[in-house]
């Protein structure tokens, strides 16, 4: 009895503080030490085996992967119940071996994470670095060959953080490289260019930096074009009304590879 507790004490101590605070999320290939309180035949040491699962005696194949220690002892408690009356269950993890998330494609460095804790996908984004040149839109999260998230953009752009899932051991997050960048502004404006494209950037933003409007400019008569699923769209803006009225409704924001022209009028 009391080799068994020094050896539960040590194991605490040795254990990653993430996993003693019970959010680490048990994974294929850790080793879990498995201590009963009192019932020595069940104290074992065992592996995760690569289905998730670990076999304790009197009780055979139990799931241990995607369980947080704590959670692994409740469901050992339920299941070793039936052999002992008001088990006292406890679970350390001795060895972390294969708890990963994996982040990969164009639009971000590709990486290897340590999921030692409760994570969500907001938390994964915002320790990924710079995101300029990703496509989150097109981003998705892959779990045992499904997709079970797509697009990234409401969630860590526009703060919905209803758009927010959790992290599972052995997850894989593609981030695809975002094509085109750029808007471009042409017509009655006073350097007609491309503009690196940024999130939130609205036409009068582009405008100006395209110089502004020249003298024969027809403000009111100024267009976004706009490709949307193979198909043109075109809104019309009424920029003098934005400038001398305030109509911001009209100051719509941009996307990727929308053309903005500018027509020319007549004194």
């Amino acid at each position: 009895m009391k080799k068994w507790l020094m050896i539960v004490l040590v194991g605490i101590m040795l254990l990653p503080q993430s996993a003693q605070a019970g959010d680490y999320i048990i994974g294929e290939g850790d080793i879990l030490d498995v201590f009963v309180w009192g019932v020595k035949e069940l104290n074992v040491s065992v592996k995760v085996r690569p289905d998730g699962k670990i076999t304790i005696p009197g009780i055979g194949d139990v799931k241990a992967s995607g369980y947080t220690p704590p959670g692994l002892q409740k469901a050992l408690g339920d299941r070793i119940r039936e052999l002992v009356r008001n088990p006292n269950v406890t679970v350390t993890v001795r060895e972390i071996t294969n708890s990963k998330v994996y982040i990969f494609g164009g639009g971000v460095k590709a990486a290897a994470y340590d999921l030692n804790r409760s994570t969500t996908l907001l938390q994964l984004l915002c320790n990924v670095g710079d995101v300029k040149s990703a496509d989150l839109r097109r981003a998705y999260v892959l779990r045992k060959g499904k997709m079970v998230k797509v697009g990234f953009y409401k969630l860590f752009i526009d703060g919905d953080t209803s758009e927010d899932i959790p992290i599972e051991s052995n997850d894989s997050i593609y981030i695809p490289l975002l094509t085109d960048k750029s808007v471009y502004v042409l017509g009655a404006v006073n350097a007609p260019r491309f503009i690196e494209y940024r999130d939130g950037m609205t036409v009068m933003q582009a405008i100006l930096e395209a110089g502004g409007f020249t003298k024969f400019a027809k403000q009111n008569d100024t267009t976004i074009m706009r490709n949307e699923g193979g198909k043109e769209v075109i809104l019309q803006v009424k920029a003098k009304d934005i400038l001398n009225d305030g109509d911001l409704s009209q100051n719509f924001k941009l996307k990727p590879n929308d053309y903005i022209i500018v027509k020319e009028g007549m004194f």
